[in-house]
Parts: C-alpha cells; structure tokens; sequence
C-alpha cells in the first residue's frame, strides 16, 4: 500500500474551491461545460437533483459517525441538490454480516452511488464488486475498503499514527529513552489500524521501551480495559510511562483501568477523534491529548465528490480528488486526504471550538469549570 500524501501538500479546501470555480469559469467561456455546469443542473439527465446517496458507517461506538458525519453528510447532500437528494442511511453497529447485508439491500434498491466505511475492509470487497456490476459507484469513507471503488476520502492515517507517537516522546521529554510505555492499537481487521500503528513506531522505536502492545477487536473500549488490566500486571503499575491508544474511545477505557488500579496520577494518554468526553478529559489532564480530524471537512468531501459523481461533474470531482492511494486490490485511487492536528489543551479554541464542534458550554460543565478556568477557556 502506497504512502499517501495530503491534497494538494495541505492546500486549503478554499483554495481547491477557488482553483476549480476558475477553470469552471474558464471552459465555461469557452463553451466546453454545456450540460455539465451551470445555474440549473436539472438541465441535463446527468445532473438531476433526485438523486439516492446510500451511506453505510460502522458503528456507534465511536460518537461522531451519529454525531456529526452522518448529519453533516446528509446536510450537504441535500444542499447540493436543492433539498431534492436523499441520504438511504444505514449503521452496522459493529456488526460485519449486518453491514454486508445492509449494503446488498442498498444495491437491491439501485440507489445511486454508495458511500462506505467498512468495518471490515477485506470483507466488503465482494458487496463492492456486486455494486461495481450492478452499476453503482462506491466510495471508501475514512477507511479504504478493498474491491473496485471509485474514490477514497479520509485522512492520513499515517501522520494520524506520527502526530500521536510524537505527542508521547515530547511528554517524556529527557526521560524518553528509559520509559516504558503500553500500545493499545486499533481493530486488526480496519486498515486504518495499521496505518496508525505504522506511524506511531516511526515516531516510538528507538525512542522509548515499548513494554506491551495489544490489538483491540472491534475498537471495543470493553476489550481495551481488559487489555490495559493485563498490561498492569505485566508491567506495574508504576512502570508505565504512558500509553499509546489509536482512539478516544480506548483511551477512556485506559485510563479507567488506570485509575482502578490505583493510580494516582495518570501518564500521557493518546486519542484519536475529539470525542466530546476526551475533549473534556484534556482539560482536565487525564489524556494528554487526541487527534482532531475535521468531521466538517471529510464527511462535506465525501457528500460532494458523491453528488459530483453521480451528477457527472467532472471538474469539480477532480478537484477534489487530489491525490492517489492503493488498495491490496486496487490501484491510483482517486483521494481526497484531509489534514490533521493535535489537540491540547493548548489549541481547543482554534479547532473543535472554532470549526463548531463544541462551544465552551459544551465543554466546561460544572464538573470541568474550574479546570476550563485555568486554561482560559470561558
């Protein structure tokens, strides 16, 4: 699998915007965009605005998929069609033979395109080949699902792992080298997991004792307290310097096993999401930090290349598609990559706060106000 790199070597989204409106300007001058663009896409047969955008997230354990790509998703599809599209929504709660089953359906009905994040990416290749037959293009949502599909749109997975791996070594500081630290990886059967883990040993080997390290089935927060109580008992308590989990979810899990053990103060713990509660647990210090992945941006991406590409608006689809990923089955996939950035307590305000995730009120609850009063958020 190739490396990928961020759109456009992080170019703003405005920025694609603005490029792509101007080479519609362009060809529209020239007359090369009759019945692609223009003022009424109800024009031309390949822009109608009834269109069915199937969508099929993972589970709701994690709490943005319910939260926020699911509400923003449906938002900007109907936006694009003015109010005429639908979203056939649909969430696998964790369960592959339910999302296998679920996407079938999707191709019975011959929705228009499909938008997918697979809880198992090798296991959905065969619901992606019967779609691809049946006519129906798929696109691989936050995870690359293998099979023929038509575009990819995520992160990069890579440098989620790098932000995360970095984040531990500059919390150990001088004391890196002789630190023993836990790895509480994702699910196995995700491909993101390998991607993170990737580049969080990028940033961790050499530089710290990794003392254990565990996949976690399913992401379940379940199984990574129970993993974290072996890694007590491996270790010692008072042995762990901290504590590489991939999400916000695990990372709950970690450091309520921590605290039954008895710990008193908790080491550095990593996360993945901004989950509202991790948000919340950086304020207060008991995680030292998660990944913030712009919900706004990937799920606004994936609703826009899908309609572009039902709608066969092909300049602004290329806009966006920036970039080109492998599968173990595919190759040159069209991507959309959209950056990340480490959230501390030093940069709540600049991200979930500004981008509208959460507002201060959301955050600081009387049980965080006094810790959102000594870092001046109010």
């Amino acid at each position: 699998m190739s490396t990928p790199a961020l759109r456009g070597a992080h170019v703003p989204r405005f920025a694609l915007a603005l490029a792509a409106s101007a080479s519609a300007l362009t060809l529209t001058a020239c007359g090369a965009l009759d019945g692609i663009t223009g003022s009424d896409s109800s024009t031309s047969p390949n822009n109608r605005d009834d269109i069915t955008v199937g969508l099929l997230l993972p589970d709701k354990d994690t709490a943005r998929f319910e939260a926020f790509d699911y509400p923003i998703f449906k938002k900007e599809v109907a936006t694009l069609t003015h109010g005429k599209g639908t979203v056939d929504y649909a969430n696998a709660e964790a369960d592959q033979a339910t999302q296998s089953r679920q996407f079938q359906q999707m191709v019975a009905k011959k929705v228009d395109i499909i938008v997918v994040d697979a809880l198992d990416s090798a296991a959905i290749a065969p619901d992606v080949r019967k779609a691809k037959d049946a006519g129906i293009p798929v696109i691989a949502y936050d995870r690359l699902a293998q099979g023929p599909i038509d575009a990819y749109v995520s992160h990069d997975n890579e440098l989620v792992g790098e932000v995360q791996g970095r984040a531990i070594v500059e919390a150990l500081g001088s004391k890196a080298a002789s630190s023993e630290i836990v790895m509480m990886n994702g699910d196995p059967a995700d491909p993101n997991t390998a991607r993170f883990k990737e580049g969080a040993l990028g940033e961790l080997e050499n530089k710290v004792r990794i003392a254990e390290q565990y996949d976690t089935d399913k992401w379940s927060p379940a199984v990574a307290e129970a993993n974290m109580k072996k890694a007590i008992r491996a270790v010692g308590l008072g042995n762990i310097a901290a504590v590489y989990s991939a999400n916000d979810g695990m990372a709950g899990a970690v450091i309520d096993a921590l605290k039954k053990a008895g710990a008193t103060t908790i080491p550095p713990v990593t996360g993945q999401d901004a989950n509202l509660d991790a948000v919340q647990r950086v304020v207060s210090g008991e995680q030292y930090m998660t990944v913030y992945k712009s919900f706004l941006d990937e799920a606004t991406d994936a609703a826009q290349m899908a309609v572009y590409k039902v709608q066969s608006r092909d300049i602004q689809y290329d806009a966006l598609a920036q970039d080109k990923i492998d599968s173990p089955t595919e190759k040159d996939i069209p991507a959309t990559l959209v950056p990340v950035v480490a959230l501390t307590k030093d940069n709540i305000k600049d991200t979930v706060i500004a981008d509208g995730v959460y507002t201060v009120a959301d955050i600081c609850t009387p049980k965080y106000a006094s810790a959102c009063a000594a870092i001046g958020l109010k």
